[in-house]
């Protein structure tokens, strides 16, 4: 057919090479207009060139093949940009991560880390809590949601909170990378009513413990260099008690930001 391509042609003409085209025709994503019988040599129509160059476009900007075969099947250009634009969001919160990652790095290797360990001991405390299966991939989205809920939670029910806001985190949360997590926020039950509770949301009766505290206030990936000075400190002191880690979180301006906090890490040390 005198209006088809050679697969080499093809090839100039999109900037994808053989090895390339033939992978994409392997995975279903640019078929030939015809295949030799005899020889399997591949041809292509002149109009394929606009959807392979949009395809060396999408993975240029490393777009899973999954992705790249629901944008060129897509109704409409705008599902088609929803694919596109969602990726490129996850793309902005990689660099982010990896930008935060360096200069992580940096100040490690440029500053010194100094955060103080002090010792507390807490009571039992009354909180409103709610209990969630985690990961650490999962577990910011699931803190925010959880603390959110909360906090609408207090402001419709009267409820006096009495302390910060706090998380639970069992030791297999970080051996194992998945754990219950428990948010709550101390509160005090007149007369030791419980007012009505939406879905998750329980009260729990916190235990007195004592605790190892390392006070934190930086970037969150940075937050590990707390977990260090606290565990080296009751480690040297051959304090460290079993138990979870609890983290609590004091607001440094408004109360509902629930970004803009100082983080508390009290690890359980005997009594």
């Amino acid at each position: 057919m005198a209006d088809l391509l050679s697969i080499g042609d093809f090839s100039r003409m999109t900037f994808l090479t053989v090895k390339a085209l033939r992978h994409y025709h392997d995975v279903g994503l640019l078929e030939p207009a015809r295949i030799d019988p005899h020889t399997g040599y591949r041809s292509y129509r002149p109009e394929q060139v606009a959807q392979a160059r949009l395809i060396r476009r999408l993975r240029d900007l490393d777009l899973p093949l999954d992705d790249v075969r629901a944008a060129l099947a897509a109704p409409d250009e705008e599902a088609r940009n929803r694919v596109i634009v969602a990726h490129l969001e996850r793309m902005s919160r990689q660099l982010q991560q990896t930008q935060d990652t360096v200069d992580s790095l940096r100040r490690m290797l440029t500053e010194e880390e100094r955060i103080e360990v002090a010792h507390r001991d807490e009571p039992t405390t009354t909180a409103l809590a709610i209990r969630g299966d985690v990961t650490g991939e999962t577990v910011v989205t699931w803190w925010i949601e959880s603390f959110t809920e909360l906090h609408r939670l207090l402001a419709v029910s009267g409820v006096e909170r009495t302390g910060p806001d706090g998380a639970v985190f069992p030791t297999e949360f970080f051996t194992d990378g998945a754990g219950e997590v428990v948010a709550f926020v101390p509160v005090a039950l007149p007369d030791g009513r419980v007012p009505p509770l939406p879905g998750r949301v329980e009260v729990v009766e916190r235990p007195a413990v004592r605790y190892a505290v390392a006070t934190y206030d930086g970037p969150m990936v940075d937050l590990d260099a707390a977990y260090s000075a606290v565990g080296r400190a009751v480690t040297e002191q051959a304090l460290s008690a079993e138990g979870p880690v609890v983290e609590r979180y004091l607001p440094n301006g408004d109360p509902e930001d629930l970004l803009d906090h100082t983080t508390e890490v009290c690890w359980p040390v005997l009594v």
